[in-house]
């Protein structure tokens, strides 16, 4: 299951994971976000012990979403030792999203 993320956990969720993070920027109204949210949830579980997986509701944490220029959605953001190191905007297949967060485990 992706952890829910918020504008008051995303600093101990995100920036201070010892992991490779993956985050999923969405809203309910975004159809594509309905897409590419089955897909991160796959992957938490794919992932778990190996990289946070968490999506974050730009409608409800609009403090990270202007933080870090969330413009289109769904937006996906990889983050290691607290920096943004990857982005995918768009719903894209789980092969694109998977190898980028492979790229950060090695």
């Amino acid at each position: 299951m992706a952890i829910e993320v918020t504008d008051s956990n995303f600093d101990e969720v995100v920036l201070k994971s010892d992991k490779p993070v993956l985050i999923d920027f969405w809203a309910e109204w975004c159809g594509p976000c309905r897409m590419v949210g089955p897909i991160v949830e796959e992957m938490s579980g794919e992932y778990e012990g190996k990289a946070v997986i968490g999506k974050l509701n730009v409608d409800e944490n609009p403090e990270v979403t202007v933080k870090y220029g969330i413009r289109s959605i769904p937006a996906l953001l990889y983050f290691k030792n607290g920096q943004v190191v990857d982005r995918q905007v768009g719903a894209v297949p789980k092969g694109t999203l998977a190898s980028k967060l492979e790229a950060q485990l090695g």
